[in-house]
């Protein structure tokens, strides 16, 4: 897939172990195959995204299997499609892209993430897709590149996606929804407040052709509770008493409620 320079949205053509644009800037291929195109000034901090804990976290626990009934349906919805190319916008350590590489060899795939080390991790564990450093608000990828964009948990930059998603492509959100992981949640914090959450947002270019509630139930052990502490937003919100109650539990039994919004780009 054509990667576009994150300085001046040139061509970058690669030279061995390094990619150039026409004006001269370059970027090195890492020694896992994947290439850095986030610039300092796209950056919030000085290493953005998740750390190597977080990574190495995530990696456990997915290869654990507990999430796989949402890259079954992830495949069930975008295999209809056909898509030649797919684009994953906050691919993590690219657990999801891998499953539909699997189901659908045919495409050419692209994971970006904005954490260095979830990039690496992911390139590290399949060579057969594209990987880069690069942030969801600024794809460093031209005009109609795609057919279908991924956005696994992550963030939704509805103008980018429309923008390289090709006619009558698609872009498929996957949401966390509101009584998701409550057993988690009832550990971790000393009280549970009910938000109303958007489960069905309005995108801008795009009309919502398909939705659905994935719901199914799991058990933890060991290690694995504390992993899927660290695969959550709730990591950064956790207070020294709730974490202490995670430290206790040994066992773990939660239900996921996952929201699938496939939307088409108008």
């Amino acid at each position: 897939m054509e990667l576009r320079c994150p300085v001046c949205a040139g061509e970058l053509t690669r030279e061995d172990r390094v990619f150039r644009c026409p004006q001269g800037h370059s970027f090195d291929v890492a020694r896992q195959g994947y290439v850095n195109l986030l610039t300092v000034g796209q950056k919030h901090s000085k290493s953005p995204g998740d750390t190597k804990e977080q990574v190495l976290a995530r990696r456990a626990f997915l290869s654990g299997g507990y999430y796989a009934p949402i890259a079954e349906v992830l495949c069930r919805l975008v295999l209809p499609l056909r898509p030649k190319a797919v684009v994953d916008a906050g691919c993590g350590e690219g657990y999801y892209l891998r499953c539909l590489r699997g189901a659908w060899p045919q495409a050419d795939y692209l994971g970006l993430d904005i954490s260095k080390e979830a990039v690496r991790c992911a390139a590290g564990a399949d060579k057969s897709i594209t990987w880069i450093t690069a942030t969801a608000a600024s794809l460093p990828l031209p005009d109609g590149c795609a057919d279908v964009v991924l956005s696994m948990f992550a963030m939704t930059a509805a103008a980018e996606f429309a923008r390289v998603l090709a006619p009558g492509g698609h872009f498929l959100q996957v949401l966390a929804g509101p009584d998701h992981l409550l057993g988690l949640k009832s550990i971790i914090y000393p009280e549970l407040f009910h938000r109303e959450k958007t489960v069905h947002p309005a995108l801008p270019g795009f009309s919502l052709a398909h939705s659905e509630t994935l719901e199914f139930s799991f058990a933890l052990e060991g290690e694995a509770v504390q992993h899927l502490l660290y695969m959550t937003p709730h990591v950064y919100r956790i207070g020294q008493a709730g974490a202490e109650r995670l430290r206790q539990t040994t066992q773990l039994c939660d239900k996921a409620q996952v929201i699938l919004n496939l939307y088409c780009k108008e």
